[in-house]
């Protein structure tokens, strides 16, 4: 089974929040050959930034965010390059109003034919009806 993932996803494997038990879960399985993870190129940079907006937020102590950056690029779902999903991401992002950054994740799973995970409620809320592949983090068991 192929799952792309976002960075909210990525984000739980590090931070503990509500669900990181599932994301942990999901990155274990993976990690043991259960399924594949995908994500495009951009999933590091992202989780880079988000971990620095928590380290300084202090949510994180200092210097966790490059040891957190670290363990996750480890266990980093197999990348692929974000600028062939351009064209089908920016059509996505327009009739939705999601980021483009987003819209990247769901052409990526909408291309591999295959669901995206995200524990950002907002985008299964607004784009789950148009793309039913779209599965919350939270309804994994």
């Amino acid at each position: 089974m192929q799952y792309v993932i976002d960075t909210s996803v990525g984000f739980k494997w590090a931070v503990s929040e509500i669900d990181s038990d599932k994301a942990i879960q999901l990155r274990d399985d993976f990690n043991n050959a259960s399924h594949e993870l995908l994500a495009p190129d951009l999933f590091p940079i992202e989780i880079a930034n988000a971990l620095a907006v928590a380290e300084r937020a202090i949510r994180l102590k200092p210097g966790e965010a490059a040891l957190f950056l670290a363990d996750i690029l480890k266990s980093s779902p197999s990348l692929y390059p974000a600028i062939p999903l351009l064209p089908r991401a920016i059509g996505i992002c327009l009739i939705t109003k999601q980021s483009v950054y987003d819209c990247l994740y769901v052409a990526l799973a909408e291309r591999e034919n295959c669901e995206l995970v995200t524990a950002d409620d907002k985008l299964v809320k607004n784009l789950q009806p148009q793309f039913p592949f779209i599965r919350a983090l939270a309804s994994f068991p």
